[in-house]
């Protein structure tokens, strides 16, 4: 089943727009209204009328159900995208922006109080015997609504949910799922080139060529510094995360072009093929992730723009 990344790609319009307190919420199409991730908040003050729980738990898998196409699916959220998240909330002056089951706006329900979780001993939620992880954000909110009250106290709402707009991005287990599969195309054509075709090389039957002579292949070695310095680049950042963002063949292929070595044609169209298709997965603003560092062993976008003008001129050529 596939993970999704939910993402503020726009913080004009994206965003927690509004809190609601639900018993059972759902999501619509786009549109985020979660609580899967949610547990019960606690009464922190039955005379004063406060709440407290969280409203977003970072890298907890939600499951979503597309209700047209049927593709089942989960979401989460980063502590990154939910620290953004929650200073947006508050820029936006939305402490007062509530909702009941999704559905009806309501007065009298205040945020009062909001924070990121970042001490799992002392953190103010684990006076409320409250364990959520680093990263969580969590509100307490003043409720004045004399029927959301009464709501609250009887059971009725055990929770906080959110309501607001967030892109997709597909997660690294997306990510690498699709590269690695990219790649192993670029394997095939590896073996070919590198093993039959020496082999070729030596068993073709043609007079010009003698015993043990390999096939010479036209190569190209004039890619730009910047196609080195990416992949140099992408070796760096791949060693720092402990070398789980590449196969074999992105090391290969890396190495390669960081020493300056020369490719065949046949190389510079997959690299075009590849970087073309990996290019979804590439964040110029996460160095530390692997569709990121994926895309600079091949050399990045620098690389890509090369290789297409060398198959232009081919094409010209012949």
């Amino acid at each position: 089943m596939k993970y999704y990344e939910l993402v503020l790609e726009n913080e004009q319009f994206m965003g927690v727009n509004a809190i609601s307190v639900v018993e059972n919420p759902a999501i619509e199409e786009e549109f985020i209204a979660l609580s899967a991730q949610q547990v019960s908040f606690a009464i922190q003050s039955e005379e004063k009328r406060i709440i407290i729980g969280p409203v977003l738990i970072p890298n907890k898998p939600i499951y979503r159900k597309d209700d047209k196409t049927g593709e089942e699916y989960y979401v989460f959220f980063t502590d990154k995208t939910i620290r953004q998240s929650a200073e947006l909330f508050l820029k936006k002056g939305l402490q007062a922006a509530t909702t009941t089951e999704h559905s009806q706006q309501v007065s009298g329900v205040t945020t009062i109080e909001q924070w990121i979780i970042e001490d799992e001993v002392h953190d103010k939620s684990r006076k409320y015997g409250m364990n959520y992880p680093i990263g969580t954000w969590m509100q307490t909110r003043k409720v004045d609504n004399e029927k959301v009250w009464e709501d609250v106290k009887s059971g009725k709402y055990k929770g906080y949910s959110i309501e607001g707009w967030f892109a997709h991005k597909p997660s690294l287990e997306v990510a690498m799922s699709s590269m690695a599969e990219i790649e192993e195309q670029e394997a095939e054509h590896l073996v070919e080139l590198y093993v039959l075709g020496a082999v070729k090389g030596i068993l073709k039957k043609d007079k010009r060529l003698k015993a043990g002579q390999r096939v010479v292949m036209e190569a190209y070695s004039d890619y730009p510094d910047a196609v080195r310095n990416n992949a140099k680049r992408g070796i760096e950042l791949n060693e720092k995360g402990g070398n789980k963002c590449a196969t074999a063949v992105g090391k290969i292929r890396a190495q390669q072009l960081a020493d300056g070595k020369p490719l065949s044609f046949d190389t510079v169209k997959r690299m075009f093929s590849y970087l073309s298709r990996a290019e979804e997965y590439y964040d110029e603003s996460d160095s530390s992730a692997c569709g990121t560092i994926s895309y600079l062993l091949w050399g990045g976008l620098a690389a890509k723009r090369w290789a297409e003008s060398k198959i232009k001129e081919n094409e010209k050529q012949s």
